[in-house]
C-alpha cells in the first residue's frame, strides 16, 4: 500500500458510488455494471485492511484470525459493533441469513469487531456473555481499545465494512436496515472475484462458545416480576426463549414456551417466544415484551395459551402508530408496566406502558377504550406512541412528543406521584414522565447535553452529578419510593430518593464465605451482581428480586438488612427442561449422593417414613429459618415392581429444621406398594447464616439416596 492512499481516499470512493446507486441505475443490469466498476475502482485504489493486533482476545475459534493465515482470499465483512446497541442487535438476522446464504467454505466470512461504548463493555467475559446471550456463532474480536476503529475512521455502531480477497477495503454499510444491498453486493463481488481467480474459499477455524458451556435452569435472565396476587414469581428466562414461574420458594409451577427461538403463539409447551424480556401481570394474564420478536404477546392462564396483542413478528419503523394489534409494527420492546389513563378511575389497568427500546420511544398500548391527554380516543387494542420523538436523545420536554430517548430499558409505574419512570439504558439516566401532562424530566444520571449519550460512570450524588453507566432497570421499594435501579454495567444496585433526586449505591452485605454456586465457572461470591438486567420489590416485606442475568440466577435481597441469597430454581418432573435431563438415569449422579440409612417397613401398618436428614452445618453456622429452606424427591426406583413406593408423586415442600444440625421429614408410603426393596433421591436446598454478624452464606445444595425395604 502506498503511504500516500489514507482511508479517506477508500471513503471517498465510496461516497461517490453512493451517489450514483442513490441516482437509481435503471435496470438491474445497469446496476450490476455500476457495481463492478466500483470494485474495478477499489481494487485499483488497493487500500489494504491494516492487521489485526496481536493479543487481542478472540471468541468463537480455537485460535486468533490473521488476514494472511485465514482470510486473504476471501471476501470478509467486519461487524463493528458495541453489544449495548439496540441497532447493532438489530443487524445480527441480517447477518445470520448473509451467513445462511454464504455457509463456511463458500469464500465469505463475517468478522464481528467489538468495539465498545461504555468502560464494561471492554472485558472480554462480558462480551462473551453477550456472545452466547444473542447467539453470536461467527468469529469476534474483542478490539478494547478501538485501534481498528480509529484507523478504518469508523464513526458509529453498527458499521459493516466489506473487504476483498487481497484484503482491500471495498465497501462500508453505516446503521441498520441494509439486508437487500448487502446480499446483493456479496453476491456480485462475490462473482466478480471467482471470475478473476481471486477468490479462494476456504474454513475458519469455528469452536463456538456456547458449546463450551454447561446447561443451566435459567439463560440470561432478563426482567423478574413478583405477582403480589399470587405470591408468584414470573421470570423472563431470556436465553431458553421462555417464560418461568416460581413460588416464593423457587419451585416451578409453570414453564411457558416451547424452549425454541421461534414466533408462534399456541398451547404453552407449543409457543415460542424470542429472548423474552419485560413482564406485567393482572388477573389472569401476564403480559410478555417479546424483544426479539418485536411483539407484545400475552398468556392467559385461563385457557393456558400464547396470543400476540401487538406487533408482526418483524421490526418496525413506525415512530407514530395508531394501528390495532397485529398490525402494528414495532421495534424491539424491552419492558412493559400496567397503568391507567388519565380519566380511569377503578383499580383495573387500561394501559399498558411499553419502553419501545428499537425506535427509543415510550407507546402505550389500550387493553380498552380510552380518553387520552389532549381527548384524543383511542379504541381497544390501539397501539400509540406516547412520548418520544424517535430521536436517539437525552431530550426533556414537557411535550412528550418532543422528548428524546436513548434505548428506554426499564419501566416502574408510581400511582401514588402519577409517575413513569425510565431506565434509559444508552443515555445512562434515569428519566421521569408525568402522567398528570406528559412532561418528561430528568431524575438522575446523565448530563444537561441532551446529545451527549456518553456520560456515564459510577459516581452517587443529585441529578446530573449522579453517575450511571447502562442502567436496564427500575422498581419502588414503596408507593412514594425510593426508586431501585439495576445500574447494570456497574454490576450494582442503587436507589434515588425521589424527593431529592438523591442516587446511592446499595452496599449488600459481603460475603465472608467465598464464593456462591453460581451457575458459570469462575462466578463471584452471591452478593456480586454480574451485569443485572431487571428487578421487582416485594413492598410488602421489603424484598427486592433481581434479574442478575448474566449470572444466570434470580437474586433475593432483604432490603432492610441489605443481604442477599440466590433463588434456587427448582423443577418438578412435569417442568423439568428436556435438555437437562434423560428420563432413563437418575436426575443425580449416584457418586454426588450420600445415603441415609436403610429403612425396612409394613405397608400394612406403616402409612409413612420418617427421615433424618443431615444440614451439614459447621460450627459457628446456622440455617437461616426465613429462607426457602426445600426438599424435593427427584428420582423414584422400584428394583423389582413398577408400583412406586411413594405416594405422592410430586413429592416437595419446604424443608423445617427439627434440631440443631438436621431437620426431619415425613413422607406417606403408597399402600399398594409390594414386597421389595425400593430407593429415592431426595435433594435438599438450604440457606445457612454465620453466627458472627448473622452473615448469609450461599444456598447449598445436598442430594441423599433412600433405601427402602417393603416386608
Amino acid at each position: 500500500m502506498s503511504s500516500k492512499i489514507s482511508i479517506f481516499d477508500a471513503l471517498s470512493l465510496i461516497a461517490d458510488f453512493d451517489d450514483i446507486i442513490a441516482d437509481g441505475p435503471k435496470n438491474a443490469e445497469e446496476r450490476r455494471n455500476h457495481f463492478v466498476q466500483h470494485l474495478q475502482k477499489m481494487d485499483k485504489l488497493n487500500f489494504t485492511i491494516p492487521r489485526f493486533k496481536q493479543g487481542l482476545d478472540w471468541l468463537n475459534v480455537s485460535e486468533p484470525l490473521t488476514w494472511e493465515n485465514d482470510l486473504s482470499g476471501q471476501l470478509v465483512i467486519l461487524d463493528f459493533f458495541t453489544y449495548c446497541c439496540v441497532n447493532c442487535i438489530h443487524i445480527l438476522p441480517d447477518l445470520k441469513a448473509l451467513e445462511d446464504c454464504n455457509p463456511s467454505g463458500s469464500g465469505v466470512a463475517v468478522i464481528g469487531v467489538h468495539s465498545a461504548k461504555f468502560a464494561n463493555e471492554k472485558v472480554t467475559a462480558n462480551i462473551l456473555s453477550a456472545v452466547l446471550r444473542y447467539g453470536i456463532t461467527h468469529p469476534v474480536v474483542n478490539d478494547s481499545e478501538a485501534t481498528l476503529w480509529q484507523e478504518l475512521s469508523v464513526s458509529c455502531w453498527p458499521t459493516l465494512v466489506f473487504v476483498g480477497p487481497s484484503n482491500q477495503i471495498l465497501y462500508t454499510l453505516v446503521g441498520e436496515g441494509h439486508l437487500t444491498e448487502m446480499l446483493e453486493y456479496v453476491e456480485i463481488a462475490k462473482e466478480y472475484y471467482l471470475s478473476k481467480g481471486n477468490l479462494r474459499p476456504k474454513t475458519l477455524s469455528i469452536h463456538l462458545e456456547a458449546s463450551k458451556i454447561e446447561k443451566s435452569a435459567l439463560s440470561f435472565p432478563g426482567k423478574v416480576f413478583f405477582w403480589s396476587e399470587r405470591d408468584w414469581l414470573v421470570i423472563s428466562d431470556t436465553g431458553n426463549h421462555r417464560i418461568v414461574i416460581t413460588d416464593r420458594n423457587g419451585i416451578v409451577q409453570e414453564t411457558i414456551g416451547s424452549g425454541q427461538c421461534g414466533f408462534k403463539d399456541g398451547a404453552f409447551q407449543e409457543a415460542a417466544f424470542s429472548s423474552p424480556q419485560g413482564i406485567a401481570c393482572h388477573k389472569y394474564r401476564i403480559y410478555v415484551a417479546d424483544t426479539g420478536n418485536h411483539a407484545i404477546r400475552v398468556i392467559n392462564l385461563s385457557s393456558n395459551t400464547v396470543s400476540t396483542a401487538v406487533g408482526t413478528g418483524h421490526q418496525g419503523t413506525d415512530k407514530e402508530g395508531g394501528k390495532p394489534s397485529t398490525q402494528q409494527e414495532i421495534a424491539s420492546p424491552w419492558d412493559v408496566a400496567l397503568g391507567h389513563s388519565p380519566n380511569k378511575s377503578d383499580s383495573d389497568p387500561d394501559v399498558l406502558y411499553i419502553a419501545m427500546a428499537g425506535t427509543h420511544q415510550i407507546w402505550a398500548y389500550f387493553l380498552e377504550q380510552a380518553q387520552w391527554y389532549k381527548n384524543r380516543l383511542f379504541t381497544k387494542d390501539t397501539c400509540v406512541r406516547f412520548a418520544g420523538s424517535g430521536a436517539e436523545e437525552n431530550r426533556n420536554n414537557s411535550y412528550p412528543e418532543k422528548a428524546g430517548f436513548a434505548q428506554p430499558s426499564g419501566l416502574a409505574l408510581s400511582r401514588t406521584r402519577n409517575t413513569l419512570y425510565v431506565a434509559d439504558s444508552e443515555s445512562s439516566s434515569i428519566r421521569s414522565i408525568s402522567l398528570n401532562d406528559g412532561k418528561v424530566a430528568a431524575v438522575v444520571g446523565a448530563e444537561k447535553d441532551p446529545m451527549n449519550l456518553f456520560a456515564s460512570g459510577d459516581v452517587d450524588g443529585k441529578g446530573v452529578n449522579a453517575k450511571l453507566q447502562h442502567p436496564l432497570g427500575v422498581a419502588l421499594m414503596s408507593p412514594q419510593g425510593p426508586l431501585v435501579v439495576a445500574d447494570s454495567y456497574n454490576h450494582k444496585l442503587k436507589t434515588v430518593d425521589l424527593d431529592t433526586n438523591t442516587c446511592s449505591s446499595l452496599a449488600l452485605l459481603s460475603n465472608k464465605a467465598g464464593h456462591g454456586q453460581n451457575i458459570m465457572e469462575g462466578s463471584q461470591p452471591t452478593e456480586h451482581l454480574n451485569e443485572p438486567g431487571g428487578l421487582d420489590t416485594d413492598q410488602a416485606s421489603g424484598t427486592l428480586y433481581v434479574a442478575d442475568t448474566n449470572n444466570h440466577a434470580i437474586k433475593v435481597v432483604d432490603y432492610k438488612a441489605k443481604t442477599v441469597m440466590q433463588l434456587p430454581i427448582i423443577f418438578t418432573e412435569k417442568e423439568k427442561p428436556k435438555d437437562v435431563t434423560d428420563s432413563s438415569k437418575p436426575f443425580i449422579p449416584r457418586n454426588s449422593m450420600s445415603s441415609l440409612p436403610e429403612i425396612t417397613i409394613s405397608p400394612t401398618t406403616d402409612r409413612s417414613i420418617t427421615l433424618s436428614i443431615p444440614l451439614g452445618l459447621q460450627e459457628g453456622e446456622h440455617l437461616n429459618v426465613e429462607a426457602p429452606n426445600s426438599y424435593k424427591i427427584v428420582r423414584r426406583d422400584g428394583s423389582q415392581t413398577k408400583t412406586t413406593i411413594i405416594s405422592d408423586i410430586d413429592c416437595k415442600g419446604k424443608l423445617n429444621q427439627s434440631r440443631k444440625g438436621s431437620a426431619t421429614l415425613t413422607i406417606p408410603i403408597n399402600p399398594d406398594c409390594q414386597a421389595g426393596t425400593y430407593s429415592f433421591q431426595l435433594s435438599v436446598q438450604v440457606f445457612v447464616c454465620l453466627d458472627e454478624g448473622d452473615v448469609c452464606l450461599p444456598p447449598r445444595a445436598t442430594h441423599f439416596q433412600q433405601v427402602i425395604k417393603v416386608k
